[in-house]
């Protein structure tokens, strides 16, 4: 919780400027416009990564995670549906993650809730990801069954697929 309580339309555009962020560092794969976002202090909590402290912990992980086989193949991240409770400060909200088409045009996604909690300024001092990891290992490896029918599995993603199957 916050002390200082933010207007609808603040945190309505706040959002909007961070969906914006998001599309614009999947589009040029420039994570640090993204972490910078943040408050220097943010809070980050991933269930299945933990809970970072701060932008220097969160810079690393989210430059690993989206460079790196299945984050890499994520096209973008809209929000399918948000929420917006001025009385905490907070967005919450359904990211989709599609990934890029395997080579036929199918879509293959797994969504996430996630929950930021505004600090003002444009910054978010606070996020929690909330999802169900082995829904994101299935897509995955849909997606690796797909492009390896199609022949267009590059190899990441059939080392990645590889290691899977152990």
């Amino acid at each position: 919780m916050t002390s200082r309580l933010f207007t609808r339309d603040e945190l309505a555009d706040a959002f909007a400027t961070f969906e914006q962020t998001v599309a614009e560092a999947a589009r040029t794969r420039n994570w640090d416009p993204w972490v910078d976002q943040y408050t220097v202090d943010v809070e980050y909590v991933e269930h299945a990564a933990g809970t970072m402290h701060g932008r220097d912990e969160v810079r690393p992980w989210i430059w690993k995670t989206m460079e790196s086989f299945p984050g890499n193949h994520m096209t973008a991240f809209p929000a399918l549906w948000t929420v917006i409770d001025e009385s905490t400060s907070r967005v919450i909200c359904e990211l989709d993650n599609p990934m890029r088409d395997p080579g036929d045009g199918t879509i293959i996604s797994a969504t996430n809730i996630s929950i930021l909690t505004y600090a003002g300024d444009g910054l978010w001092r606070r996020q929690e990801d909330v999802y169900n990891p082995l829904r994101f290992l299935s897509a995955a490896m849909k997606w690796c069954k797909k492009a390896q029918e199609l022949g267009t599995l590059d190899d990441e993603a059939a080392e990645w697929m590889k290691g899977m199957a152990r």
